[in-house]
């Protein structure tokens, strides 16, 4: 249907570029602020002290944005049905009552694969990041916390973005979503709010940043024929250290959108698709899980009928080598 909308408004000039979910989507960033600055200042203040951390102490940093990131994947207008789904209250402060929701937890597997990287890399090698993005507003300024992070404790030396190349389900971010945000962080009368706009305005200049769209993103294929479908794409992310992909639409075309049985194996799941080591970061909208305990599921399906489709809980699921 998306699709649809943009081949009639492309055209027709000058509507060409029109995005229809715009004005939802810059909604969700306006009424996040406080939640905004919250997460801008924390950066600043762990950015600041970062080479005073010992390794447990960024270990549990890596881990607190994590988890940020993890639930700015809630704020999902397509969920909301156009309804408000900003983030109003500081979400810092609830993390350790919303762990026990987090089904799959697989950041230990994250910390040791960059961790390592760190320690083993070359003066003149590089460690890459890929993100897969979904949603814009207040879910693409955690991601962005989370690369900027990455960066500032070493743990990655640049940061690839995949966005969608029109708009898409509603709140998905586009290049124009990216740049925006950027611009509106920058812009902001919050000075910590403002530096991390821009220093993410810097690391787009000299390349630490970089940003992708591909038609790929928006095609009804699932991942596992994207060496096929678009091999220069399944080429890049090749490049990766780790790619990580955000939201639930994005794990709904790793898993090829199929009713497995919920203990089947996420790597089994994926049928073939490895580019590089790789973890989805998501809270669960549709009915489609895998990688969980004998028993798991069906406890929930016994207390919570819709236990799948709330977005009430999360998983990090890796595959790769351990």
């Amino acid at each position: 249907m998306y699709r649809r909308i943009h081949e009639a408004v492309i055209q027709s000039p000058p509507i060409d570029d029109f995005d229809v979910f715009k004005e939802s989507k810059d909604q969700n960033f306006f009424e996040s602020q406080e939640s905004i600055i919250a997460l801008c200042t924390h950066l600043q203040e762990v950015v600041t002290t970062i080479r005073d951390l010992d390794e447990n102490q960024l270990k549990d940093e890596f881990f607190r944005l994590l988890q940020i990131s993890l639930w700015g994947n809630k704020c999902d207008l397509s969920l909301s049905g156009g309804e408000t789904s900003s983030q109003k209250t500081n979400i810092m402060n609830s993390l350790e009552e919303l762990k026990p929701l987090i089904l799959v937890n697989d950041m230990e597997h994250l910390w040791s694969l960059l961790n390592n990287c760190k320690k083993t890399r070359g003066k003149a090698s590089i460690t890459r990041v890929d993100i897969v993005l979904d949603n814009s507003g207040f879910e693409l300024v955690t991601d962005l916390v989370l690369a900027d992070f990455l960066l500032s404790a070493q743990l990655a030396t640049e940061i690839h973005f995949y966005g969608k190349t029109i708009p898409w389900f509603v709140s998905d971010a586009t290049i124009r979503d990216f740049n925006w945000l950027i611009e509106q962080v920058k812009g902001s009368n919050h000075k910590w709010m403002s530096k991390c706009g821009a220093d993410w305005e810097t690391y787009i200049k000299v390349g630490r940043w970089v940003y992708h769209d591909h038609i790929f993103w928006t095609l009804p294929h699932e991942f596992c024929v994207m060496s096929q479908v678009a091999p220069d794409l399944y080429a890049e992310l090749q490049k990766a250290h780790l790619i990580l992909f955000k939201g639930d639409l994005n794990y709904r075309k790793l898993t090829g959108d199929r009713k497995w049985e919920f203990t089947v194996p996420f790597h089994q799941a994926l049928r073939g698709f490895h580019p590089a080591p790789l973890c989805s970061i998501r809270t669960l909208k549709a009915e489609v899980q895998v990688g969980l305990w004998p028993g798991q599921a069906e406890q929930y399906i016994a207390s919570e009928p819709s236990w799948m489709t709330t977005g009430k809980y999360g998983v990090f699921q890796f595959d790769g080598p351990l």
